[in-house]
């Protein structure tokens, strides 16, 4: 089953796509800026922008039943790589113990000239804990030797 959570972004509808998606354990967090109720936050700090950005992605995860240590890999973009270690120090308040793979790259802009920062996340969630007391398998277990 297939679920989908809005961000509320300005240009979710316009480009048709959802803030997360959930296919099962899997969560794909779509390309996050510091953008709520459609103004830009923390503009000209990228180390702002990028826990702005977190904050979203963490609530996405939350609204979809993930928690951000189930997250297992991030894709940073910045508009200027002189900005990595801000950058990335904000991330590792976040990750310094969960550690997912992450990637950062500059990119000529982003959809806002404001925008210093996007971040994309997945996450896999764990899959629910089964009692084995309730498990009905079927199966007779129950063997009778006196006979």
């Amino acid at each position: 089953m297939t679920k989908r959570v809005s961000g509320g972004s300005p240009w979710e509808d316009v480009v048709g796509y959802s803030r997360a998606v959930r296919v099962g354990q899997i969560v794909h967090v779509a390309g996050t800026t510091a953008t709520l109720h459609g103004e830009v936050q923390c503009v000209g700090d990228a180390a702002g922008q990028t826990r702005v950005i977190l904050n979203i992605i963490q609530a996405a995860l939350e609204s979809l039943g993930g928690r951000m240590q189930d997250v297992v890999r991030t894709r940073i973009y910045v508009t200027d790589i002189g900005q990595w270690e801000a950058v990335g120090r904000a991330h590792g308040e976040v990750f310094a113990n969960i550690r997912p793979a992450a990637s950062m790259v500059q990119v000529a802009a982003l959809i806002d000239p404001d925008h210093l920062v996007e971040i994309e996340a997945e996450a896999i969630l764990p899959l629910p804990s089964v009692d084995s007391a309730s498990v009905d398998s079927g199966m007779n277990t129950e063997m009778d030797f006196a006979k």
